[in-house]
């Protein structure tokens, strides 16, 4: 499995910390869940604008066929 070195300030490293501690996970996993979570919601919104564009287009298209 490929892996990623990622830097963080001493203050960022702390939080990451103090926050994987209180959800009960390393930090390792919770980063990956972070970034995973962040993927996911761009291809949604992507989504979800391409449907938007294609409804609101879809009549104009339509009468220029």
């Amino acid at each position: 499995m490929a892996g990623l070195n990622i830097r963080f300030t001493e203050e960022e490293l702390n939080a990451l910390r103090a926050r994987s501690d209180a959800e009960g996970v390393s930090m390792q996993s919770f980063v990956h869940d972070a970034v995973m979570l962040a993927i996911n919601e761009r291809s949604r919104r992507f989504n979800e604008a391409a449907d938007h564009v294609l409804r609101v287009s879809a009549e104009l298209n339509r009468r220029l066929a």
